[in-house]
């Protein structure tokens, strides 16, 4: 198996709205874009699977140390030899690979943010970046593409926290801001003891709102020159924002059920976006 073999398999094998957004690239952008979202799935990938912190530590210290071997021309992942021609020919720095393992290990030292500032670190990183990073290769001219992406990134964040609710709860976390339940009159014991309250109803409309003022934001900041070649955020938004709307549709039933898309539903609002975008 090739280096981009390992990450074709590794990011069609998440059904991630990320791989349908760019399988209407050309080859060396669809290469560089498909292993730098397998680099952030196996991240990723550390801290969701390893239940000992140290180990878990030390995982995500080994990939800094392949950072400093990729960028030095000697990779030994698959991921980081996938990347090798990547970040030749497209802008990836060395520091925002590095950031967001920063964020990946947030999550071994804290389950809890006290506010929204606290967690726009944390989204930032895992996120922001990423959108970066992917604006990057999609391809720039003017300066405020990227501040679109890095709230396009948030954005996705966002969304990502309220369909998982329920699915980080049972793994311990909750990002939602504890500011933000005490003002909406919802505890920590609702949400880890699945309590579908009106309060919490409208705790999510709260976030919903948000989410939704994240993506117009980032929208406002995408120049008509640029916006052909950042089709594939398009298409992702396009898919987040289905998404977040069929949740809040269906009254917000993130304790409980993982909320998704069918792949049909994905490839169509890929397809109609790209060639509407």
């Amino acid at each position: 198996m090739t280096p981009q073999q390992y990450c074709q398999d590794k990011a069609a094998s998440s059904g991630s709205s990320f791989y349908y957004s760019f399988l209407f690239l050309p080859r060396l952008k669809r290469e560089a874009i498909t292993a730098f979202y397998a680099f952030c799935r196996e991240v990723d990938d550390v801290v969701d699977e390893c239940h000992e912190p140290i180990v878990a530590r030390a995982k995500l210290d080994w990939w800094r140390a392949e950072l400093d071997r990729l960028y030095a021309g000697q990779p030994s992942h698959p991921v980081s030899q996938a990347l090798l021609p990547a970040i030749a020919a497209f802008p990836i720095a060395h520091e925002q690979l590095e950031e967001i393992i920063d964020g990946m290990a947030m999550d071994l030292n804290q389950n809890r943010y006290a506010d929204y500032k606290e967690l726009h670190l944390y989204c930032h990183r895992v996120a922001g970046i990423v959108g970066e990073v992917a604006a990057g290769i999609f391809g720039t001219t003017e300066r405020t593409t990227m501040k679109y992406a890095a709230q396009l990134g948030l954005a996705f964040q966002l969304t990502n926290i309220i369909r998982d609710v329920g699915e980080d709860a049972r793994r311990g976390r909750i990002y939602l801001p504890m500011a933000e339940l005490a003002a909406h009159d919802v505890s920590e014991a609702d949400i880890l003891q699945t309590q579908e309250t009106a309060a919490f109803r409208a705790l999510m409309e709260f976030q919903y709102q948000r989410a939704v003022e994240a993506y117009d934001l980032a929208f406002s900041f995408l120049p008509q020159v640029d916006r052909k070649a950042q089709r594939p955020g398009l298409v992702m938004a396009a898919i987040y924002r289905t998404l977040l709307d069929e949740i809040r549709r269906d009254g917000y039933p993130v304790l409980r059920a993982r909320i998704s898309l069918p792949s049909s539903r994905k490839l169509w609002l890929a397809a109609k976006t790209w060639l509407t975008a």
